[in-house]
């Protein structure tokens, strides 16, 4: 069985700060437009937005950083179905992660909310105020975000299946850098 290789140190970094990011973003979102007018939906929608704007600069850093040092290749040895999946449910998130920002950046400059990042600046509305764009563009957004989260469970499931089931190494090219397979491959029986 070949072994898998691992990413760099900085990849791994930007992709679990990138995770941490979504982890929170996400259900803030859910929970924003789920509860009553205030003091908490406002600032979980300043919360929300400011964290769109991080995680699409951090998104596009991170294509940048990827363009310059590729991602290691899937091991040969995984079905062309799991490698399919796992490029294509990866490519869908940095689309998403570089879209969907930018899709609630337009609907909020139409619904004519000011989009401050973390109190740090504010935001140029984009369009002018247009309720009947900014409806349609939110249900964009809403719709993107869900498909958003499917993809996160799909990408979980699969990091879960090769590091529980699998146990083929593939899990630690993200999490430790370490190449489990090789040294388990390598270890003789018995030790």
């Amino acid at each position: 069985m070949q072994s898998p290789q691992v990413y760099s140190v900085t990849a791994r970094v930007i992709h679990w700060i990138t995770a941490a990011g979504v982890l929170t973003m996400v259900p803030a979102g859910i929970v924003m437009v789920n509860i009553g007018s205030g003091a908490l939906q406002n600032t979980l929608f300043d919360f929300h937005r400011s964290m769109g704007v991080v995680l699409f600069v951090i998104t596009a850093i991170r294509l940048m950083y990827r363009f310059v040092v590729p991602a290691p290749p899937l091991p040969s040895s995984l079905p062309i179905w799991q490698r399919t999946l796992a490029q294509s449910t990866q490519g869908l998130l940095y689309l998403i992660l570089l879209v969907n920002p930018l899709v609630g950046w337009v609907a909020t400059s139409a619904f004519g909310a000011p989009i401050s990042v973390f109190n740090l600046f504010v935001l140029p509305p984009i369009v002018a105020k247009d309720q009947a764009l900014s409806e349609v563009l939110f249900s964009f957004h809403t719709a993107l975000g869900i498909l958003m989260a499917v993809a996160i469970v799909l990408h979980i499931a699969g990091a879960l299946y090769h590091w529980l089931i699998a146990k083929d190494g593939v899990f630690q090219r993200m999490t430790t850098g370490t190449n489990t397979a090789a040294a388990d491959a390598s270890t003789p029986q018995g030790r």
